[in-house]
């Protein structure tokens, strides 16, 4: 995803992983004092959750090809 950082693109893309997981965390495990979701943090969630696994896929494991 970061192929124009050449030598720092594994580092970056261990710190995009790290961000975008966090996200995926927080927004679909987040509930408000009564214990109901906010749909847009778990739209939001779910959006870094899907950046994270393509990512990870994609560019960290060398699994699979998107393009």
């Amino acid at each position: 995803m970061f192929e124009f950082a050449g030598a720092w693109e594994m580092p970056i893309n261990i710190v995009f992983l790290a961000v975008t997981g966090f996200i995926a965390w927080h927004g679909i495990g987040y509930r408000d004092e009564d214990g109901k979701t906010d749909l847009v943090r778990l739209l939001f969630g779910c959006i870094a959750a899907a950046f994270f696994f393509m990512v990870l896929f994609q560019d960290v494991l060398g699994l699979v090809s998107f393009s």
